[in-house]
């Protein structure tokens, strides 16, 4: 089994299997899976468009003279940050569109760096479309606990900043996909050494809880930057939820594993539409 890596903050990502089970994936798809490099964006086509639209919208950004350290709030707001006073006023689009904006280029370059190896070696299990999916519905659920703690406490403090907090990032979706991996990985029907799937949780437990001690200690100590630590409690909480339905299917058959993706994402959509409905009503 390779090394587990650490990035520059030396927060542990996991390691990248090579050979990972395919039920989710069609022939062709396992394939190239195996014949390309794990560089090459065809090995996992949908962690690979996650990243190119991330980097896209900031080089979009940057290109309209948005300054490429510091983005200010007014610009963040433009290119789809999220902000609960502009959601409750019909712009809930932002609940999504917020997961592809970041603050600067070490944001963006951390959060892709974490998504490229989780969605690596989780893109196997789920297959490219769920991928999508899992990132947009545990982002969405990320901001969504965020925009609820803001909604409350605005409802009982009667202080109307509480509504003006902005948020950006792909963090809550990443904690959202290493969520679901933590719970697709203790399946022991896959196709793999018990101890061999331990480890690789274990990297995915470790990432996970390092980055939430982290972001837990900028409350205590000021490090000059705001973490939105409820999105990424919301995005991982409901990554594992993702996950609970899953389990029995992976190894059913790959028909009978896409048609219970199908389903939970959909339940999940309609359970997501409720919450903001719910929130609407408290503000």
């Amino acid at each position: 089994m390779p090394p587990t890596q650490s990035n520059s903050e030396g927060v542990i990502v996991p390691p990248v299997h090579p050979e990972a089970p395919a039920e989710a994936y069609s022939p062709s798809q396992v394939r190239r899976h195996r014949e390309y490099s794990m560089w090459d964006p065809r090995s996992a086509p949908g962690t690979y468009l996650l990243m190119a639209i991330n980097i896209a919208v900031y080089v979009w950004m940057v290109a309209n003279h948005v300054d490429p350290k510091t983005p200010s709030d007014y610009a963040l707001l433009h290119y789809g940050a999220n902000e609960p006073w502009l959601v409750l006023h019909s712009e809930w689009y932002r609940l999504l569109t917020a997961t592809f904006v970041h603050v600067g280029l070490l944001h963006i370059a951390g959060n892709m760096w974490c998504l490229w190896n989780l969605g690596i070696l989780g893109e196997p299990l789920v297959g490219p479309y769920a991928m999508i999916a899992i990132y947009m519905l545990t982002g969405i659920a990320g901001n969504l606990l965020s925009m609820a703690w803001n909604v409350t406490h605005f409802a009982i403090f009667h202080d109307a900043s509480y509504l003006m907090q902005i948020g950006a990032g792909a963090s809550g979706a990443v904690f959202g996909i290493a969520g679901i991996l933590i719970v697709l990985l203790s399946n022991r029907k896959l196709p793999f050494p018990w101890e061999e799937l331990q480890r690789l949780r274990s990297s995915v437990v470790k990432f996970a809880a390092i980055n939430l001690v982290i972001g837990l200690s900028t409350l205590v100590i000021n490090v000059g930057i705001r973490i939105d630590n409820f999105a990424h409690i919301g995005g991982f909480v409901s990554g594992m939820a993702l996950g609970v339905p899953l389990i029995p299917r992976m190894t059913s058959g790959r028909e009978r594993y896409l048609s219970r993706q199908k389903i939970t994402f959909a339940a999940a959509g309609l359970v997501l539409a409720l919450v903001g409905y719910f929130i609407a009503r408290l503000a």
